[in-house]
């Protein structure tokens, strides 16, 4: 997967806003317009996911897929002060930012993800994705003096949810797409609220590989959302369809429960009579289980 990089600029601290290739300076402009003394801090992100994240030649991977931008954004007293972008994961300090921090109490919010087309708002102070992927955030408070210590391990919590279907009947010839519409969906997240947002009723496309044409378990599609830790439910049709986009196979789950850090995952036919399916397993991200309705 391709990195996106965004440019971050606000008026109100470009003399704060670095890009990779730059050399923070000693001093930070503050949204008053004051400068103010500062302290060097090196930050080591991590996750709380044993084997599924870890650190490996300056770039963050989960569940073996690397993420492809992070954002390390500043605010004092709820003001935004600067904020930092890493979108070359191949970089030897990827994950690993470096950042002048003012004297005083901050809130660092931390954001790593593998989401495609990441767009930052900072006047609603979100990230939305085109198509979200893996992400992990976090809401780091520090109170900086000059005798704090500037090596800081920071530990992000996956905000990600995770819907996984699997096909159990014979996918037929005609099949060259699987379409998965969620009544609700969230693209995007609050860093500073620590809450998903930007939702949406949209479509998701897969395309169907042609070697799984005639097999039976083998078809599944996986899409990524964000959710705060906090359940919630949404009713989902999937359909599968032609390359003329016409369905040949539906299916609809009602009351999908999803939660940060946990995968749903269903299986069921798809090709069959046709009607409503209801559908009832939720499963932990990191103990799977299979199941059949």
């Amino acid at each position: 997967m391709m990195a996106v990089v965004v440019c971050l600029t606000m008026t109100a601290c470009e003399k704060a806003t670095w890009s990779d290739d730059e050399e923070p300076t000693n001093e930070v402009v503050l949204p008053d317009g004051s400068v103010a003394k500062t302290k060097k801090f090196t930050f080591t992100m991590k996750g709380d996911f044993s084997d599924d994240w870890k650190t490996t030649r300056g770039y963050l991977a989960a569940d073996g897929r690397d993420m492809t931008d992070v954002w390390v954004i500043d605010y004092m007293n709820g003001e935004l002060v600067q904020q930092l972008h890493q979108g070359d994961n191949m970089a030897d300090d990827f994950g690993k930012p470096v950042m002048q921090l003012a004297y005083g109490s901050h809130h660092v919010y931390f954001v790593a993800s593998r989401g495609t087309t990441p767009t930052l708002n900072a006047g609603t102070h979100s990230i939305v994705w085109e198509r979200p992927s893996d992400t992990f955030y976090k809401d780091y408070e520090v109170n900086v003096v000059s005798t704090s210590n500037g090596n800081r391990a920071v530990t992000l919590d996956r905000v990600a949810t995770k819907l996984k279907l699997t096909v159990t009947d014979e996918v037929k010839a005609e099949c060259a797409e699987v379409a998965v519409e969620p009544v609700a969906w969230y693209y995007g997240w609050d860093y500073v609220n620590g809450a998903p947002v930007a939702q949406q009723q949209t479509e998701r496309v897969v395309a169907v590989p042609a070697n799984l044409v005639g097999t039976s378990g083998q078809l599944a599609v996986a899409i990524f959302g964000l959710s705060g830790s906090t359940g919630w439910t949404t009713d989902v049709t999937v359909s599968a369809r032609t390359a003329e986009h016409a369905v040949i196979g539906t299916a609809t789950m009602t009351d999908v429960p999803f939660k940060a850090n946990r995968a749903t995952e269903y299986s069921g036919p798809l090709f069959g009579s046709g009607g409503s399916l209801t559908l009832s397993l939720n499963t932990d991200w990191l103990d799977a289980e299979t199941d059949t309705w």
